[in-house]
């Protein structure tokens, strides 16, 4: 599995409420989206950062999202290109579903 985190920075206006509100606009097209096992949205109020972080299937799977017409939709929605680092998921624990997933990679 893959951890992608993406951070961008967000314009002055967006406050805490209004950042909800886009996130939750954006939410649904990520549902059933291939490869996508979780999207967690941030914000940090401080810094002026909005993000995600992401737990994907495999790094093919968030480079066919991550493509440079979703960076540039980002850029555009926020007012700068998003900052995308990806991160070797070996083992993930779960205490929701109570369960731990191991990556046999």
């Amino acid at each position: 599995m893959i951890t992608a985190i993406v951070n961008f920075k967000l314009p002055d206006d967006i406050d805490a409420k209004k950042a909800a509100d886009l996130f939750k606009g954006s939410a649904p097209k990520y549902r059933d989206m291939k490869g996508l096992v979780r999207k967690y949205y941030l914000y940090d109020a401080e810094n002026r950062i909005g993000g995600g972080v992401y737990l994907w299937k495999s790094k093919a799977d968030a480079e066919a999202v991550y493509t440079p017409q979703w960076q540039a939709y980002i850029a555009e929605r926020y007012g700068t290109p998003p900052d995308i680092r990806y991160f070797e998921t070996s083992v993930v624990v779960d205490n929701e579903m109570a369960k731990i997933l191991a990556d046999a990679a």
